[in-house]
């Protein structure tokens, strides 16, 4: 069994509020659950503060090589995305 994870942090530079990040985090969340079977969570310090965010991704399979597909696959849609810019990523296997 291998876990591979992928940890993301956004800057959201048109977010005005938390309402106005959480709007568009709620948005990502949502597509990528219906395009990829992963688990997501907002993690780090970024959770109160209104232009920046920490998301984990996870997936659980038998192949790093299948699982390294998914993360990158699902990384390359979000970088596609004008409502945010991704500014760190690291991809993990245990």
């Amino acid at each position: 069994m291998t876990v591979g994870t992928l940890r993301l942090k956004i800057h959201f530079p048109e977010a005005q509020s938390l309402k106005e990040k959480r709007f568009v985090l709620k948005s990502l969340k949502d597509r990528v659950r219906r395009k990829f079977n992963v688990s997501i969570s907002e993690i780090g310090e970024g959770k109160d503060l209104w232009q920046v965010s920490e998301l984990a991704f996870a997936a659980v399979g038998d192949e790093q090589k299948h699982l390294n597909g998914v993360l990158d696959q699902l990384k390359h849609i979000l970088e596609q995305s004008p409502d945010y810019e991704i500014t760190e990523s690291a991809l993990e296997f245990f």
